[in-house]
């Protein structure tokens, strides 16, 4: 009897889980706001500022910030890259992990790892 209610529960649910997961696309860096921010050319030639999921980076203004957003620009722009959606953010802006072509390591990783950003729950 309980094997059969938790399967239930797994068929009823787990189509709703399928469809909670993340999903990816590749857009064409166009542009960056500042470490944590960039824009992005979509297939279907729409621009989105995409968020970097869950770090923070200084301000332009703040100490380090023109070097977080340097590092952001020499590692992505005019570059393709996949981007994981995450979602949105209190602002209502496209938030998620960007990952360069032929890299195991995510963007938000990368400036976490050089010092240039925190990780920051959204």
């Amino acid at each position: 009897m309980r094997l059969t209610s938790i399967a239930l529960i797994l068929a009823l649910f787990l189509p709703f889980l399928a469809n909670a997961a993340p999903s990816s696309y590749t857009a064409s860096v166009i542009g960056i706001s500042d470490g944590d921010t960039i824009t992005v050319l979509t297939a279907d030639k729409r621009q989105v500022k995409i968020r970097l999921y869950g770090i923070d980076c200084p301000e332009r203004s703040q100490p380090y910030g023109n070097s977080a957003k340097l590092a952001t620009g020499g590692a992505v722009h005019g570059k393709n890259v996949e981007i994981r959606d995450m979602g949105t953010d209190r602002y209502g802006r496209a938030v998620g992990v960007v990952t360069m072509p032929g890299q195991n390591e995510s963007l938000n990783a990368m400036l976490v790892k050089k010092g240039l950003a925190w990780v920051n729950s959204l």
